[in-house]
């Protein structure tokens, strides 16, 4: 159960996919793609927010921070790296900096693709929301 406590997201991501699965294939009622947003939105917040990861923002020293921390836009306990990542979130100039820190090892880059599948599957239940209503 600690497991699943920590690591919520991930199945709520495969779940998400299943439900896609099943609407694909005609297994499962077009209703479906509400329970699929929910699942993706949730998916995505604990990707951004807390999955357990390394803080990877930039030191003085050039080298990416080895502290944990919580989710991709979050750093460590510095108050510095806090912001630092999320801050760079929204500044064009400095999105390269921080692709550098989302690939920055396995754990990382499995959470940034999950997040990225889990905005595309938000993005595309609230496509297939409008076009069934």
């Amino acid at each position: 159960m600690r497991w699943l406590r920590r690591y919520w997201g991930f199945p709520a991501l495969i779940i998400a996919v299943a439900c896609w699965i099943g609407l694909i294939a005609g297994k499962v009622a077009a209703s479906a793609a509400s329970v699929i947003l929910v699942l993706s939105v949730a998916a995505v917040a604990y990707f951004l927010f807390q999955a357990p990861l390394w803080c990877g923002a930039v030191t003085r020293d050039g080298r990416l921070c080895r502290n944990n921390s919580s989710g991709l836009l979050i750093g460590c306990h510095l108050r510095e790296h806090k912001w630092q990542k999320l801050r760079l979130a929204f500044i064009p100039k400095a999105w390269s900096e921080l692709n550098r820190g989302l690939w920055a090892t396995p754990r990382d880059g499995v959470a940034t693709l999950a997040g990225m599948g889990s905005a595309a599957s938000a993005l595309a239940a609230v496509v297939t929301i409008l076009i069934i209503r």
